[in-house]
Formats: C-alpha cells, sequence, structure tokens
C-alpha cells in the first residue's frame, strides 16, 4: 500500500476552508487502485491551523498512474499561475510506502 500525505498550514479560523476543498466529490474516487481519502484537522487553541490530508492507494504505480493521467495533469494546468489563497502558509507532501498494520485480534 502506497500512502500520501499532505500537511496545509492555514492562518487561524480557515482549515475548514480546506477541508471542505478536499471533502468534495472529485476524479480521485474514480481511480483506478485509489482506497480512500482521509482529510484531518488539527486541534488547536489559537493561532495557525494543520489540516492533514491522507490518500492511500493500492500500490506506488496506481499513484504515478493518476499524477501522469490527463484529468490530473489538466487540472494543474488550469491552475498554472494562480496565486495560492491567502490564508495558506504551507503545504508539504510526503510519500510513504506502508510497512505495516495492526488490526484488532478479534
Amino acid at each position: 500500500m502506497f500512502v500520501q500525505l499532505r500537511k496545509i498550514t492555514v492562518t487561524e479560523g480557515n482549515a475548514e476552508k480546506v477541508v471542505q476543498r478536499f471533502s468534495g466529490k472529485g476524479m480521485l474516487e474514480e481511480q483506478e487502485g485509489f482506497i480512500d481519502l482521509t482529510v484531518m484537522e488539527k486541534k488547536v487553541r489559537k493561532g495557525d491551523e494543520e489540516v492533514i490530508v491522507m490518500i492511500r492507494w493500492e500500490s506506488e504505480e496506481y499513484w504515478k498512474q493518476w499524477e501522469k493521467s490527463e484529468a490530473h495533469i489538466a487540472n494543474h494546468k488550469a491552475n498554472l499561475g494562480k496565486p495560492k489563497p491567502e490564508y495558506m502558509i504551507q503545504n508539504e507532501v510526503g510519500k510513504y510506502e506502508i510497512k505495516a498494520v495492526k488490526k484488532p485480534a478479534n
């Protein structure tokens, strides 16, 4: 299994905008090898907010297939040159291969 994690840091009060963006229906759900997408919001009292987006794929090959797909590339080209939202501070991306998973014994 292969996982892509995005850690998106935004100014206070704007995490919900990112949550909504990644929670809506999209092309990803129709891609071969796509398992699921999880959106998590870090609990903070005050200050910058974090949203983690975890996308799980059956394999790295399926993820690469998505990255090279016409739909994915067209989406990025459509946003080329557009400024990032002013509330967005940072967007970090990491890619991981799952090595172990524990599940309940019963």
